[in-house]
């Protein structure tokens, strides 16, 4: 089966991209930001680090989530995703975020982040967009500074749905990274 091979050469072009992004835009001194940096796209895919944005300042209504306890698994451990995109979405980051302050104060503390989408597309491409949504929130949280070792990623496509239905409303549902400590 040549999708491994190839999800994992899109994974490491796609990482390459984001570090060659991080080293010419500028986030905050606190590493809460990326930025405003400009997407890139694979092939037919519209994967990318996103634009203008999808990764500003936690301000707002995430101001919330800083304060809670580090000490604490965050509650929501689901970010949903655009249709066939891998891009976190701005409202988002501070789930990440929450996410991002746990692992650190945590070190022992293991997460596998299960990539999902809906039922649209072929099941080798949809293997792929989870795997890469996963792959987006690793590498997210991984800039914020937790440890490789404390993450891993597994994609199940299409084939462990939240909602079933054909509508926006089931699809909207199952495209999805689930943080399972």
């Amino acid at each position: 089966m040549q999708l491994k091979p190839l999800a994992r050469s899109l994974a490491v072009a796609l990482s390459i991209v984001v570090i060659a992004g991080c080293s010419s835009t500028g986030g905050t001194q606190d590493g809460d930001s990326y930025g405003s940096q400009d997407g890139s796209s694979m092939g037919s895919s519209t994967s990318g680090v996103g634009t203008g944005g999808q990764y500003g300042s936690t301000s707002g209504s995430g101001a919330g989530a800083g304060q809670q306890a580090d000490s604490r698994i965050p509650e929501v451990r689901t970010i949903y995703f655009d249709f066939d995109r891998d891009t976190i979405k701005g409202e988002y980051e501070s789930v990440v975020m929450a996410h991002a302050r746990y692992l650190r104060a945590n070190p022992g503390a293991q997460v596998v982040l299960h990539g999902h989408t809906d039922e649209r597309g072929t099941r080798e491409y949809n293997m792929a967009l989870g795997e890469r949504r996963a792959g987006a929130v690793q590498r997210f949280l991984n800039i914020q500074g937790v440890s490789p070792s404390q993450m891993s990623v597994v994609s199940y496509g299409e084939e462990r749905p939240a909602a079933s239905g054909q509508g926006e409303s089931a699809y909207s549902q199952n495209r999805r990274v689930v943080f399972n400590y």
